[in-house]
């Protein structure tokens, strides 16, 4: 326990130490009004595309949160940051939690990024993992939530984040994989889109996988015992 008291300690000295070179990260309070047209992951796989001769584009379509089923916000919480509504951006324990797991496998193998940090890695950095790139992530995850509602923050998560190659955003994901707006989602596919979140290049909602289906169907236990899911009917 005291070595991860120390690393931790020793992270955040590197991030004041560092913070007033680094500090010229966006300005996210534009978000506040304004949607991304496009952020810097999706720019990452358009690049990526083009080197590898591939004529993909993005597909992608915003739809407020107002329009996105309760049970894919739940799910998504769930599945991603459980504790969303009551952290600052970070989630310590998660984190101690992490650095603990990473130790004892010798590698870096452990994420405890929260929706913010999600969003922040999203909309502005790339996908590389180096400290210079984690201190603008701690930045930017500190003026997001500082700059916009949770709410807020919830909407663009959902509306940026990748759910299949080149598809961006739960509108585009719901009429991709089920032929419907976000809207109108069930609980059961609110579970299995939430699922393959971690890494959906390579899972999909509807895959076979005996992951997919194991972390779809916990997802929706645990909303169940909520009461996200106050009774049960046929394809809910």
């Amino acid at each position: 326990m005291k070595l991860i008291t120390q690393i931790i300690g020793l992270f955040l000295l590197l991030v004041l130490f560092d913070i007033g070179r680094y500090w010229f990260v966006p300005d996210v309070k534009e978000l506040q009004e304004n949607n991304p047209e496009k952020t810097a992951f999706m720019q990452y796989r358009e690049r990526q595309w083009e080197i590898e001769g591939d004529e993909k584009t993005i597909s992608k379509d915003w739809v407020p949160l107002t329009r996105i089923s309760r049970y894919v916000q739940d799910a998504v919480l769930i599945s991603e940051d459980d504790k969303f509504w009551e952290h600052d951006g970070f989630d310590y324990g998660a984190i101690e939690l992490a650095i603990e797991k990473n130790i004892e496998k010798r590698r870096f193998a452990f994420g405890a990024s929260t929706i913010t940090q999600q969003l922040a890695k999203n909309l502005y950095l790339s996908p590389s993992k180096n400290p210079v790139r984690k201190i603008k992530e701690a930045i930017l995850t500190w003026r997001l939530e500082r700059s916009l509602s949770k709410k807020r923050i919830l909407e663009l998560y959902l509306n940026v984040v990748e759910w299949g190659d080149g598809i961006f955003g739960i509108e585009k994901a719901a009429l991709y994989y089920y032929g419907k707006r976000a809207r109108s989602l069930t609980a059961r596919q609110a579970a299995r889109l939430a699922a393959v979140l971690p890494n959906p290049r390579k899972y999909t909602p509807e895959s076979a996988s005996p992951y997919v289906r194991r972390k779809a169907e916990r997802i929706y236990r645990i909303m169940r015992k909520r009461g996200v899911v106050s009774f049960v009917k046929p394809g809910s």
